[in-house]
């Protein structure tokens, strides 16, 4: 390989409230439709509506608005509004947005982190700059955390203590731009008392293994997010897995698009695995295998 192949990443824009633009990935989306009918769920969130029948499920639908703190829509512009069906973290979940626009074609090198005065509470992982427009990436895993709380609380993990020990000797390194699932992620690790390095970059990642490399001390295990700012996961492994000169990390894209052609081109890439966020102990076993190819390859 030697140079990193496209991959188109479409984004499907539309409006919240007023005029500006956010977007998701297409991968994400399921289908795109009007309003449906809704049956109520007691005691949910203020931002959640109600399911709607959706190909022989119960799919609950979230008023995007609303759960980000803007206005709720009111009666007359749900008349006109559109529900996109998502599939993320293993769940299907219909956001309900004022209007869809369109679809367009976008690089991940041309999104911009959010500016830090936002703080962490922006439900925001981007912008970019499209034609005249400054589009907001949202953070659907903030979304969901604040709506879903519960489903921040991981299942408990059975590791045995060889297998504790195992990776304790490993050096892993997580990289998420989402709080969200960098949270979940330390959880995983600090209940073990697992060590770990985190960043919030596929950049500031790809120099921290550059220099462990240089220092002797080279990261074993990779954990990565695909969908970043900047450099994404897809590009971070291509970069490693081309300089044949760098001791090879064992690579774990980890994401919430549940997607086939998602896996398809991390393989591609030459990561070693492709999971689906957020499955703690399928996580930890996946790093497990990590350490059982360190110490092979090692050897």
């Amino acid at each position: 390989m030697t140079e990193a192949s496209a991959v188109p990443q479409k984004l499907l824009l539309f409006r919240l409230a007023g005029n500006r633009l956010s977007a998701l990935g297409t991968l994400k989306i399921r289908e795109i439709m009007p309003i449906q009918r809704l049956t109520q769920i007691p005691h949910s969130h203020p931002a959640v509506m109600g399911t709607m029948n959706f190909r022989g499920s119960a799919v609950p639908v979230i008023d995007m608005a609303a759960a980000v703190g803007y206005p709720a829509l009111d009666a007359e512009a749900r008349k006109t509004a559109s529900i996109i069906v998502t599939d993320i973290q293993r769940q299907e979940i219909g956001f309900l947005v004022r209007s869809v626009d369109r679809i367009v074609e976008a690089n991940w090198k041309q999104v911009q982190a959010p500016p830090r005065a936002l703080g962490d509470q922006a439900f925001i992982t981007g912008l970019l700059q499209i034609d005249n427009d400054l589009v907001q990436l949202m953070d659907v895993e903030l979304l969901l955390a604040r709506v879903y709380p519960e489903s921040m609380r991981a299942n408990p993990t059975q590791l045995t203590d060889l297998e504790r020990e195992t990776l304790r000797e490993q050096r892993i390194l997580v990289v998420d731009d989402s709080q969200v699932a960098r949270r979940q992620l330390a959880d995983a690790l600090d209940r073990e008392n697992i060590p770990y390095e985190v960043t919030g970059n596929g950049q500031t990642a790809l120099d921290r293994i550059t220099e462990g490399n240089r220092d002797q001390n080279p990261v074993t295990i990779l954990v990565s997010d695909i969908e970043m700012p900047g450099m994404d996961g897809y590009e971070l492994t291509f970069h490693l897995r081309d300089d044949r000169s760098m001791h090879q990390p064992y690579i774990i894209l980890h994401t919430s698009l549940n997607s086939e052609m998602s896996v398809s081109y991390a393989q591609q890439v030459g990561a070693n695995e492709a999971l689906t966020k957020f499955d703690a102990e399928e996580l930890l076993h996946a790093m497990l295998r990590g350490a059982s190819h360190s110490a092979v390859v090692s050897e």
